[in-house]
């Protein structure tokens, strides 16, 4: 246990649904309202032990202009920005009264992040995506082998690398129902990086009329496929295959929400709503380091009608004999011929 847990051991924290309008769904986030005194380390094996795309910790910020200085943590490791991250916890500073008014900033390894409010009965949350850089391209037939799928799957546009924080490679699939088959792993991604050191996650889309469905793998950063990503966005739009299929700005970009067989049927908006009724589902943990938390009870869902439940016991067959109420004979030793001494 480190020295700053042993200084403190309570710190308070929010669970979130991000890109949702239903508990449960979208995006989950674990926010740390006052990670005061939580060193770096402490910080990863929280994020570690809650294991979900990311966890946010809230501190006091030195830079002017900024209500909070918020980082965020992966599974695997800090990231310098993140959009889901950084929506839900700009909805939990709102909700504890930490930010007010319509624009606010939250400072983050990237820089200010501005913050903006649609108010309303139920709010909706923008953030304004940092500068956007452009990196290499890749070749379609390797993208193609990484994500086990066949060059004539790809569009023509040349995979590249776009970063708003996060490098990411964008990989332009050819309909949703390939985008639904391309699949990632870590030896996937290191096949696709070759000698490249540097960290990258990986976006898959297919443009459509009404914007993009896609999906986002980041195994480099423990996260082997993320429910919905933020922090894609804003690159995409300036990608050479939404653009010349469809004009983005004011349209919508659908994700699929993890392993799930189909797009939601709303786009995946900034729009935590109902604090404290379903999405707020973390209140405090307790003793961090020592391996006490609260912990979520969900209860397991009903296998369909007609189905057996994967985890259900086997029907164990009695052997004949015992079905006849009769004792099972053990074969007689097989005979084994020695050879005389000489």
């Amino acid at each position: 246990m480190t020295t700053a847990l042993n200084a403190r051991n309570s710190y308070r924290y929010r669970v979130v649904d991000v890109f949702t309008e239903r508990p449960l769904e979208g995006n989950a986030l674990a926010v740390f309202t006052d990670a005061s005194g939580m060193d770096d380390g402490t910080m990863q094996m929280v994020a570690r032990e809650l294991n979900l795309s990311e966890t946010t910790f809230v501190l006091p910020s030195t830079r002017p202009g900024c209500v909070a200085r918020v980082r965020i943590f992966t599974p695997a490791r800090e990231m310098v920005f993140a959009g889901h991250p950084t929506i839900g916890t700009a909805f939990v500073l709102r909700d504890e009264g930490v930010a007010v008014g319509e624009r606010f900033a939250l400072d983050e390894k990237v820089g200010p992040v501005p913050i903006r409010v649609e108010e309303g009965d139920r709010p909706r949350i923008w953030l304004a995506t940092p500068p956007i850089h452009s990196g290499a391209t890749y070749d379609r037939a390797l993208c193609a082998a990484a994500l086990g799928l066949d060059l004539r799957d790809l569009l023509d546009a040349p995979p590249q690398l776009l970063s708003a924080g996060n490098p990411t490679i964008f990989i332009a699939i050819r309909d949703r129902t390939v985008v639904d088959r391309a699949w990632l792993d870590l030896q996937g991604a290191k096949k696709l990086k070759g000698l490249e050191e540097e960290l990258a996650c990986v976006f898959v889309f297919a443009p459509t009329e009404q914007g993009a469905y896609s999906r986002m793998f980041a195994p480099d950063y423990g996260v082997v496929e993320d429910p919905a990503t933020g922090s894609s966005t804003g690159p995409l739009a300036v990608h050479d295959a939404p653009r010349s299929r469809v004009v983005l700005a004011g349209d919508l970009l659908l994700q699929r929400a993890g392993h799930q067989d189909a797009a939601p049927e709303h786009p995946p908006r900034a729009d935590p709503r109902g604090s404290g009724r379903g999405r707020d589902r973390g209140r405090r943990a307790r003793g961090a380091g020592r391996g006490s938390h609260d912990e979520l009870l969900i209860p397991a869902p009903r296998a369909p009608k007609g189905l057996r439940p994967l985890l259900s016991r086997p029907r164990l067959r009695r052997p004949p004999c015992a079905a006849r109420g009769r004792t099972r004979r053990r074969p007689p030793p097989r005979s084994r011929r020695c050879r005389p001494r000489p």
